[in-house]
């Protein structure tokens, strides 16, 4: 198995790391970027974008990275609440005013990125082709009624954050989030990441292969919390079957279908590691990036049942996920292993994307193991 990229030389235990999940994690296609100060200091990637192993994976290639898609939209709601165009303590109404049905009212747009707003799942089981239908899926958002007391826990809002944030940009900016994202981060700093494929770039889009086992989280009870905000078409098969379809990779699922990999990840998150400036563009004032670290609710997570503390959008470490032994990190995680890690602390900002699924909703042991190489080699 060759390994493709670059790694400065300090770092060759992360590239020791990145074989050996290889070697014996059951990694078919991956990658792994860092940069620290602003600047890449790992880029690797290595493996096969299939099953059968018989397209290499290449420097261009990307792939459906699930919930990490999350942490763009984040990105996009710190600059327009850094621009003073979105104020988090405001109501969602005053930009949504669809949103105050059934007592909604009153819920500031920070619950949104806190998962505490109460909407975490629709109400009902949405087919994949409801989903890729903007207006009809906020529509039945706005409607409902808040499944607990806004701001009192958190419960992952796995497909609802990314409608939910990303209509209150698109009524602020009057652009989809894809495409605000596209225009104001992607194509100010280069970043290969996208919510909503076009299909001049599926050619180099890896195939997600399925976890060897089923995911926990998929055999619950129907009638709890946990089973409802994962109802729907999105069984285990069709976790990556329907990856491969037109109607998902062209639609803007803003919490689960955006399609890039770890050197795309990175740069589009570099700057909250850097006081919201990266690679010559200031996308944030030092000000509107410390604002993702305000923590926002801590406990148990009544959808995913570990103990988390939310800050803007992001979570920060925890004893149960030691992400960075440093405190002021923020970072999330995408169904079947992908996550983004920023360490504002040591101007650190790292991630790990791969094609071949496991069960873990988040803190996978091949991106977590690559996480520790990198922070053992710059504590010592």
């Amino acid at each position: 198995m060759e390994v493709h990229g670059h790694c400065d030389e300090r770092f060759l235990p992360v590239r020791e790391a990145f074989e050996r999940n290889f070697e014996e994690n059951g990694d078919v296609g991956a990658c792994f970027a860092a940069t620290l100060e602003g600047e890449y200091v790992v880029d690797l990637w290595a493996g096969h974008q299939d099953e059968a192993r018989t397209r290499p994976w290449l420097e261009d290639t990307i792939v459906n990275v699930y919930s990490t898609t999350k942490t763009m939209t984040f990105l996009c709601a710190l600059m327009l609440a850094d621009q003073d165009r979105l104020d988090f303590d405001a109501p969602v109404a005053d930009y949504w005013p669809e949103f105050a049905a059934n007592g909604k009212e009153r819920i500031p747009v920070k619950y949104l990125l806190s998962h505490s707003a109460g909407v975490p799942g629709f109400s009902r089981p949405f087919s994949n082709v409801e989903l890729y239908d903007w207006d009809f899926a906020c529509a039945d958002l706005a409607n409902q009624e808040p499944w607990w007391v806004p701001g009192t826990q958190s419960g992952y809002h796995a497909i609802t954050q990314g409608y939910l944030i990303g209509e209150v940009i698109r009524r602020i900016t009057g652009r989809t989030i894809g495409t605000y994202f596209r225009e104001e981060v992607a194509e100010k700093i280069g970043v290969d990441f996208h919510i909503g494929v076009p299909p001049s770039e599926f050619d180099r889009i890896a195939d997600l292969i399925p976890a060897l086992e089923i995911a926990p989280i998929l055999q619950m009870d129907p009638d709890s919390i946990t089973a409802r905000v994962f109802a729907g078409e999105l069984t285990e098969d069709d976790l990556t079957d329907v990856t491969r379809t037109d109607g998902w990779r062209r639609a803007e699922i803003p919490a689960a279908n955006g399609h890039g990999n770890a050197r795309s990840v990175v740069r589009a998150q570099t700057a909250l590691a850097n006081n919201g400036r990266a690679f010559g563009v200031e996308l944030l004032s030092p000000d509107g990036a410390r604002k993702a670290l305000e923590p926002q609710i801590d406990g148990v997570d009544v959808v995913l049942g570990l103990s988390i503390q939310f800050a803007m959008g992001f979570a920060l470490p925890s004893e149960g996920i030691p992400i960075s032994p440093n405190a002021n990190t923020l970072w999330w995680g995408g169904a079947g292993g992908s996550l983004i890690a920023i360490d504002t602390d040591a101007h650190l900002c790292f991630s790990y994307v791969m094609n071949q699924m496991d069960n873990h909703i988040v803190g996978d042991p091949r991106g977590t193991g690559l996480g520790s190489a990198l922070y053992g080699c710059i504590d010592g």
